[in-house]
C-alpha cells in the first residue's frame, strides 16, 4: 500500500460521508478564487481525492519520462483549505491503481488519538466533520475531546457580524483572519428578543434585547448552538453591558454600567456565572459620558467622560468608581476606546474640524503620567476610501492589539495591526447590512455558557 497523507486521508473520508449529508453553507471570500487556481496546478503532479477516499500518490507522467531515483524526489506541498500543510513525496513512476482505503480503519483509532486529531482542525471545519458519523457528532461534547481542544491554541481572531433580515430571522457570518474566508453559522436557536449584540469573549457571545417590558441578556457559544438566559437585574432597566470570561477557572461575569437613558441613580450590577446572581455596587458618579463604548483592560472598564474631562475606571476586584484625568488630544471629533494587551489602552479617534484638514489617530495611554501619546496614523489613502464624507459615521472595535474599523456606507472593514503596524482591507456580503453589528469573536469549543 501506497504511504498516503494522513490529513489527505482524513479529509477524503470527510468528503465522502459529506457527499450524501448535509453541511453548514459557508460563503469564501475572494482569496478562495486564488486557492482554488493553485490547487489545479498542483493536480498535475497529485492526483485528486476520490470520492470513496482513496487516492493515488502516483502522478500522471508525460511520454518518454524516466523514473526519478528516490534520492531525486521532488516534494509537492499541497494545502487544503482550512487545513495545515502536508507535504506528499511523488516520484515519476508509471500510473498504478487506486489504493482502497479501508473503512472501519477509523473505527481501530485509539479514542484519545482522535480527539486529539479532531482538535487540531479548524473550528469551522468541525461542522462538516460533524456530519460523517453519529460518533463524531457526539464527540464534540465529550470532555476528553474538550480537555485535548482546551490546550491547543486558540484557532486566532475572527470578526463576528450579527443582523436580522427583513422577516426578523437572526443572520450570522464569521471571518477567519487566519483562512481569509467566511462562514455562516445557524443563529435561529436564538430567541426573538436577542436584538443588541453585546460584545464577546473568550468562545461566548452576549446579547441583549427586551422581552415585552422586560431587559433580558444571555450568552451562548455558536460553535456548539448552546445558550443560556441570565438572570434578571434588580432594576430592570436598559443598561451598558460588557462581558468578560476567565477561562482560568471557566467563568464570566457581565458588568452592567449606567442606564442608557441618562438615570444616574441605578447601581453597577455585575452577574457572576459561579454565583447565577447580579450583585449590586456603587453608582457611578454623576459624569456626561463621550460615548456608550467601554473598554475593559487589566480587571479595570473604562469610559470617555465630558465633564469631569477624562476617563471613568471601574475596577472589577472592589467594585469602585473613580476618575482618572487624562485629557483628550486636541481638535478630537470622536473617540473610541479599544483594549490590547498586557495593560494596553488605546483611543482611536478624527482629529481636524474640516474634511481636507482631518486624519484617523491612534493614540495609548501612558498610565504614569496620564496622557495620550500617538503611537500611529491611518494613511491618507485608506482614510479616503474609508470615510468618503467628513460626517461619516464609524464604528471601531480591537482585541489582542488588533483594530478594526467600519464604515456604514463602505460595506468593508479596515484592519491594523498596532504590533506589525500593517493595514488591510477585509470585504465580504457581510458587512454589506447597514444594521449588521461586528466584533471580535475568538472561535472555541470549550467554552461553556454555565
Amino acid at each position: 500500500m501506497e504511504r498516503l497523507g494522513f490529513w489527505g486521508l482524513l479529509m477524503g473520508n470527510v468528503e465522502k460521508s459529506l457527499d450524501s449529508g448535509n453541511s453548514v453553507a459557508c460563503s469564501a471570500s475572494a482569496k478562495n478564487g486564488d486557492e482554488d487556481s493553485s490547487s489545479s496546478t498542483s493536480s498535475k503532479q497529485v492526483s485528486p481525492l476520490r470520492g470513496s477516499g482513496s487516492r493515488n500518490t502516483s502522478p500522471l507522467g508525460r511520454v518518454g519520462s524516466r523514473n526519478t531515483s528516490p534520492s531525486r524526489q521532488k516534494v509537492v506541498k499541497t494545502k487544503p483549505r482550512g487545513l495545515e500543510e502536508e507535504t506528499v513525496a511523488s516520484f515519476g513512476k508509471p500510473v498504478v491503481a487506486d489504493v482502497q482505503m479501508e473503512d472501519g480503519i477509523w473505527a481501530m483509532l485509539p479514542e484519545d488519538l482522535l480527539n486529539e486529531i479532531l482538535a487540531r482542525v479548524p473550528p469551522f471545519m468541525i461542522f462538516r466533520i460533524r456530519s460523517v458519523c453519529k460518533k463524531w457528532n457526539l464527540i464534540l461534547q465529550d470532555n476528553s475531546f474538550l480537555k485535548f481542544h482546551s490546550n491547543v491554541s486558540s484557532h486566532g481572531p475572527c470578526l463576528l457580524t450579527f443582523w436580522k433580515n427583513s422577516p426578523q430571522i437572526p443572520q450570522c457570518s464569521v471571518f477567519s483572519l487566519p483562512l481569509k474566508t467566511w462562514y455562516k453559522i445557524p443563529f435561529t436557536f436564538l430567541p426573538p428578543w436577542a436584538f443588541w449584540l453585546v460584545g464577546s469573549s473568550g468562545g461566548l457571545v452576549c446579547f441583549s434585547g427586551m422581552d415585552g417590558l422586560t431587559f433580558r441578556t444571555l450568552v451562548c457559544n455558536p460553535l456548539m448552538q448552546s445558550w443560556r438566559t441570565l438572570p434578571s437585574m434588580h432594576y430592570n432597566q436598559q443598561r451598558q453591558l460588557i462581558m468578560v470570561v476567565d477561562r482560568s477557572d471557566k467563568s464570566f461575569k457581565v458588568i452592567a454600567t449606567s442606564d442608557i437613558y441618562g438615570d444616574k441613580s441605578v447601581p453597577t450590577e455585575v452577574y457572576d456565572s459561579k454565583t447565577d446572581k447580579w450583585s449590586l455596587h456603587q453608582i457611578m458618579p454623576a459624569v456626561n459620558l463621550c460615548s456608550s463604548k467601554m473598554a475593559y483592560c487589566d480587571s479595570r472598564l473604562y469610559l470617555e467622560t465630558l465633564s469631569p474631562l477624562g476617563l471613568m475606571m471601574y475596577r472589577l476586584d472592589t467594585g469602585q468608581w473613580e476618575h482618572i484625568p487624562a485629557k483628550f488630544p486636541r481638535s478630537l471629533l470622536d473617540g473610541y476606546l479599544v483594549a490590547g494587551t498586557q495593560k494596553r489602552l488605546f483611543l482611536v479617534g478624527r482629529i481636524g474640524l474640516y474634511s481636507t484638514l482631518q486624519s484617523m489617530r491612534i493614540w495609548e495611554l501612558d498610565h504614569t503620567k496620564v496622557s495620550w501619546v500617538e503611537i500611529s496614523r491611518m494613511p491618507p489613502k485608506y482614510f479616503r476610501a474609508l470615510l468618503r464624507l467628513s460626517a461619516e459615521r464609524f464604528e471601531c472595535f480591537g482585541q489582542d492589539n488588533l483594530i478594526c474599523f467600519t464604515s456604514w456606507n463602505q460595506g468593508k472593514g479596515l484592519l491594523y495591526n498596532v504590533d506589525k503596524k500593517i493595514w488591510s482591507w477585509i470585504s465580504g456580503c457581510a458587512l454589506q447590512s447597514c444594521n449588521s453589528q461586528v466584533c471580535f469573536y475568538e472561535p472555541r469549543f470549550d467554552a461553556s455558557v454555565h
